[in-house]
């Protein structure tokens, strides 16, 4: 029989409604029945006794709001009579013991992945064509309409064809030959590609590198320099004008910094000194593709699961995340973790409300002053532009059941499951402890995944429950869903659905270790992500304090 309602935890005042329920209908709790007072859309909370007004809302066994009014047993919660509210926070306190998944299914496993020479593994072998400003961003896209099409990496549009039958039909017969005409998709396929290893040149174009403030263009340089490091990219070739704040010399540091024994083909051309703009773009492109014909040398060779970095992302959220997808991907970084491999936790202003238990699972005291401190601080600028962790819940968050940033946080954080937090990294800083790391990102999903990519993850794995396209120029990102519905609505960007979990039809752990299983898949090569396919290569980086 199919579950009608969820207690998270133990603790929590409220149930959540699997299914839709009706205004009246009689929920069995425990030893108790409760008749709701109003219908509970799926997704949704009512509590399970009365609240009065002041009085605390728990869900996940944590604080999540309190009640602005007098609610009674079987009331729905909504912005309208809950306000949002967490436990506060401080020094890490008690020794941690996390309890270690069995992994004996996994030990010997290895993936084929691209070996690196400072002992990075990636999971894909691009070459990368970077801007240090927003004024080389015209010639980084005359280098990539050279290169795609040329070299077998183009996508096929099938638009382009559906507008020259639209020409046609309203010449012949007017709007209602438009409305009449189909779309025949084209297939995604790289049969052509000339250079048979590499999976791709990737072309990033951004908004920063001058104007604005010198920190913006730190950041971005240090971003910069963890794409060039990130195992997945071959070699790089970077554009500067030559005045801008982000200068050659800058990035030159930042990679220092992230891997002072970087080796990677890397190609730096300055506009100002090259001269003309065909000068600049000839030698770019003749320097480029002997770049990439050095990168086709490397091939897929076995890998141990310890070389898997994996970011841990979710987007577009809804009511069932925290409770299907985000444990399930949870349970998938706790054995990388344990197989002695990566994974990378980002989006502090969805970890409001839970940042004491993330203290208490750090590996020492510098570590969780490290994250308290990121938290606060970041939490203080947001308030300083009159804005808050506790507006970032989006209206379809909110429509489908995260009513608060608590809720929201609290289930986000399942994403980084019960595993020590081995280290603690601002923005721009790269991974290079084994264990769950915790990064300082905004909630923006672009903005976080392109993060993750530039401290060295190698895939992403991305939680919906209400569905994005997201994706990244470097790392194959994994959509997983969170309910049924919506890998069957949207299957053209959804890789994997743990809706089973909602409907009781198989457990957290079972899907944690289907989902890894997929990762190695993805890892090799043998499976492309939707997002890959569909080239959805989404690039922003942060301006710091100015996002959620």
């Amino acid at each position: 029989m199919l579950r009608k309602t969820i207690k998270i935890h133990p603790a929590d005042n409220v149930l959540v409604a699997l299914v839709n329920l009706e205004n009246g209908e009689t929920i069995h709790h425990e030893d108790s029945t409760i008749t709701l007072i109003q219908e509970v859309p799926a997704k949704h909370k009512f509590t399970i006794q009365p609240v009065k007004q002041g009085e605390e809302i728990i869900m996940y066994g944590i604080i999540v709001g309190k009640a602005l009014e007098n609610l009674s047993k079987g009331s729905v919660i909504t912005t309208e009579n809950i306000k949002h509210a967490t436990n506060s926070f401080g020094r890490k306190t008690g020794v941690f013991n996390s309890i270690k998944p069995d992994i004996s299914k996994f030990e010997k496993r290895k993936f084929q992945g691209f070996h690196r020479d400072d002992g990075q593994v990636g999971t894909a072998n691009y070459w990368l064509v970077i801007p240090l400003v927003f004024c080389e961003n015209r010639n980084v896209e005359i280098i990539k309409q050279a290169f795609l099409e040329e070299l077998g990496f183009s996508k096929p549009n099938p638009f382009k064809n559906l507008v020259k039958q639209m020409k046609k039909a309203l010449t012949l017969g007017g709007p209602s030959e438009v409305e009449a005409l189909s779309l025949d998709e084209a297939k995604n396929t790289t049969e052509n590609r000339f250079f048979e290893n590499i999976d791709g040149i990737k072309f990033l174009t951004h908004q920063g590198g001058c104007g604005g403030t010198r920190q913006d263009s730190e950041m971005l340089c240090s971003l910069l320099a963890g794409y060039l490091n990130n195992p997945n990219v071959a070699g790089g070739t970077v554009l500067s004008l030559g005045c801008q704040n982000a200068q050659i010399s800058l990035l030159e540091e930042k990679l220092k910094v992230i891997n002072k024994n970087f080796s990677k083909p890397l190609i730096v051309l300055e506009q100002q000194q090259e001269g003309t703009e065909i000068a600049l773009l000839t030698k770019a492109i003749k320097a480029t593709f002997v770049g990439m014909a050095e990168a086709n040398s490397q091939e897929r060779k076995p890998a141990p699961l310890s070389k898997l970095c994996i970011g841990l992302e979710c987007g577009g959220s809804d009511g069932f995340s925290g409770i299907s997808a985000n444990p399930s991907v949870g349970h998938a970084s706790d054995l990388i973790v344990a197989l002695g491999g990566k994974t990378i936790l980002s989006e502090f202003p969805e970890l409001c409300g839970v940042e004491q238990e993330l203290i208490n699972r750090c590996v020492d005291e510098n570590t969780a002053e490290k994250f308290a401190q990121l938290m606060k601080a970041y939490s203080a600028s947001a308030a300083a532009v009159g804005s808050g962790f506790d507006m970032n819940p989006s209206p379809g968050n909110i429509k489908d059941g995260l009513i608060t940033d608590a809720i929201k946080s609290a289930g986000a954080a399942k994403k980084g499951g019960t595993s020590p937090v081995s280290d603690v990294l601002d923005y721009g800083e790269y991974v290079n402890k084994a264990g769950l790391n915790l990064l300082c990102t905004p909630g923006n999903d672009v903005e976080s995944t392109t993060a993750m990519a530039g401290s060295g993850a190698n895939v992403i794995l991305f939680t919906t429950g209400l569905g994005t396209p997201t994706g990244n120029p470097i790392a194959p990102v994994v959509k997983i869903s969170s309910n049924t519905t919506l890998s069957q609505r949207m299957p053209d960007i959804i890789d994997f659905n743990t809706g089973e979990i909602i409907t009781g039809e198989k457990t957290i752990e079972e899907m944690g270790e289907e989902l890894l299983e997929m990762i190695i898949k993805v890892a090799s090569g043998e499976v492309v992500p939707k997002a890959v396919a569909l080239g959805q290569d989404d690039f922003i980086p942060w301006k710091r304090g100015v996002s959620l």
